[in-house]
């Protein structure tokens, strides 16, 4: 069964993808998961100086899901290219680099010292941080800022970009239409959703933070609805993201319209979950008569 797909010209062996955030620099998991039978691989979110994240606590299970304050922690980009690099162009699918900023420029900035480095073919750019320069509010809110960092990434890079969009927004499609006509070549969809975890007994958040990010499959039905609007809205590939742990959960985003997945909570959960949605896909097309992934893009039934 041919699972490849294509996203803007790179060309995936299957569709599931590592979410950044879960899997650090991929070496972490090699004596864990068969890498090199995954589509593609995201690292760590990246940032131009070392950063040690939030304080603890910042990791708290709730309900059906996972509550992060982890605060984007990472070694720096000096850092990633000596020391995680090396693993990385070992790889067989294609690895893209997570990339954030605090500024515009940073991401500019960010963005032209990867678009130099061999094994990396292409970058997710984060529009989920705060913009400093704007009082602090998220650059993914607003399309006008949105669309900005993509266009300084764009011309500082000629690698794919990729960018993941934030679900804490009133529109996610105007958002989607921002960044694909500022020059994005595909979109990812969800970032995580703002929550926060009390405990009662101290009248205390669990989070240091107090706030964080809530992923894992209390968030698969706003993702599901948020990548079939975008999905239907814009030309560029959407890759789906949120609370995907089985075959059936990718199956149902590629459904919506996704041509890929990423999968990143799961992961801490059962590492070895990645095989078992490749396989599964391959099982249920095959069950299906299907022939390619085609077949079944975008094909939600809504009348």
């Amino acid at each position: 069964m041919d699972l490849s797909v294509d996203i803007n010209g790179l060309k995936l062996a299957n569709p599931v993808m590592t979410a950044s955030g879960t899997f650090g620099y991929a070496s972490e998991y090699k004596n864990l998961v068969n890498i090199n039978g995954l589509g593609g691989v995201i690292v760590k979110g990246l940032s131009l100086n070392p950063s040690i994240g939030n304080p603890s606590p910042r990791v708290v299970e709730t309900a059906c899901g996972l509550l992060n304050a982890v605060g984007l922690e990472n070694v720096g980009v000096k850092a990633f290219i000596k020391d995680k690099l090396p693993f990385l162009k070992t790889l067989v699918p294609p690895v893209f680099v997570n990339i954030y900023g605090k500024t515009i420029d940073e991401y500019g900035e960010l963005a032209a010292i990867i678009n130099r480095l061999d094994g990396i073919a292409g970058i997710e750019v984060n529009i989920s941080c705060p913009n400093v320069t704007a009082g602090g509010a998220a650059f993914g809110v607003d399309p006008v800022a949105a669309a900005r960092v993509v266009q300084q990434v764009r011309q500082c890079t000629s690698k794919h970009v990729m960018v993941k969009l934030s679900p804490n927004v009133t529109d996610i499609v105007q958002i989607a239409k921002a960044v694909e006509e500022a020059g994005a070549d595909s979109i990812s969809l969800i970032n995580t959703l703002t929550g926060l975890a009390i405990d009662s007994e101290t009248f205390s958040p669990l989070l240091a933070n107090v706030t964080g990010g809530l992923s894992g499959p209390a968030i698969k039905p706003v993702a599901l609805r948020m990548v079939w609007q975008v999905a239907q809205n814009v030309k560029i590939p959407v890759i789906g993201i949120g609370g995907i742990a089985t075959a059936s959960d990718a199956l149902e985003f590629i459904i919506a319209g996704a041509t890929a997945v990423q999968v990143g909570t799961a992961v801490l959960v059962d590492p070895d979950c990645l095989g078992k949605i490749v396989k599964g896909i391959s099982t249920f097309l095959k069950r299906k008569g299907f022939t390619s992934l085609g077949q079944i893009r975008g094909v939600l039934k809504t009348s």
